[in-house]
């Protein structure tokens, strides 16, 4: 029986293929798509999922609206340099038909979560406020989620963002803090396994030849100028969709059990995940931090579901 999935994202161009590579994949059942600010405004998220979701055949996936803010201290700027003003590289996706689910974000996830016979894997693909919402004010919820997978942070390689910092801690570092402290059942997606994960443009053409593959193409090609000169790589980091693979397939990623905290001050390293690697831990708190990564077989275990997705 497929596993209950939840994304929580921000829909930006590598979210957008995240949330397709889970629609392609049979091992988990996509019940809900919770939106957050992050890479642009809560609005253009909330209209990339749907149009995202619309786009595979799927607009009978609830979205709900999330957070439009972090919880203390406001975002200093989006990533509209990275992923276009409306968060898709310039790309016009169709309207959905479907309309934004009513309940907020964290009142659909707590629903579910409760409601749900089976444990539920949520994958948090941008700044972690929803989660720390929930984890706040429905607790018990919070303590149903079987598998937490957070793209996010760095053990060892610095930032993406600042030197010291990843984009989506960074972006809500107190959120990041209490969420990665918690205790909930989490993996730690970092820039250590996803920017060695590289498509290239021959992976693209591959499923670009698919029933929707030349849209999701489209996409991802206008990503290829940013990442060549921001990582110096020749394709796209799969960031978000490398987080979604170990939630479809727990065990793909090396994990080590690791204390981690995350800098909250108002300096030159806040949103800096603090990662311990003098030790494995054995505390309740501590976090399975992705460390090792087989890039190749990551990449081609993408490549071939989004290859077969076929849209409906």
């Amino acid at each position: 029986m497929p596993v209950p999935l939840v994304i929580d994202t921000d829909p930006g161009i590598d979210d957008a293929l995240a949330i397709l590579l889970a629609l392609a994949s049979p091992e988990v059942d996509l019940r809900l798509v919770t939106t957050v600010h992050g890479n642009v405004e809560l609005a253009q998220t909330t209209e990339n999922a749907l149009r995202v979701l619309h786009l595979a055949g799927r607009s009978d996936v609830p979205v709900a609206a999330g957070a439009a803010e972090s919880l203390v201290h406001p975002q200093p700027e989006r990533a509209g340099h990275v992923h276009g003003a409306a968060g898709l590289g310039g790309v016009e996706l169709p309207p959905s038909p479907a309309s934004v689910d009513p309940r907020p974000a964290v009142v659909a996830l707590a629903d579910l979560l409760v409601a749900s016979p089976e444990p539920v894997t949520v994958a948090a693909l941008g700044p972690l406020t929803n989660l720390a919402l929930l984890l706040r004010v429905f607790p018990d919820a919070a303590a149903r989620i079987d598998r937490l997978v957070v793209m996010g942070g760095s053990a060892a390689r610095g930032g993406n963002v600042t030197a010291a910092a990843e984009f989506n801690v960074w972006a809500d570092a107190e959120a990041a803090q209490a969420v990665l402290t918690s205790a909930l059942p989490t993996v730690l997606v970092g820039l250590d396994v996803t920017l060695p994960t590289v498509l290239d443009e021959d992976g693209i053409a591959r499923f670009a030849a698919g029933p929707i593959g030349g849209r999701a193409a489209a996409i991802l090609r206008q990503y290829l100028d940013h990442a060549r000169t921001a990582y110096g790589t020749s394709g796209v980091v799969l960031h978000d969709a490398l987080a979604v693979t170990e939630a479809v397939a727990p065990g793909t990623l090396g994990t080590v059990r690791r204390d981690v905290v995350v800098d909250t001050g108002l300096g030159f390293g806040r949103g800096q995940t603090l990662v311990d690697r003098r030790t494995v831990s054995t505390a309740a708190t501590a976090v399975e931090v992705a460390e090792r990564v087989d890039s190749a077989a990551a990449v081609e275990f993408l490549v071939s579901r989004l290859a077969g997705l076929d849209g409906r």
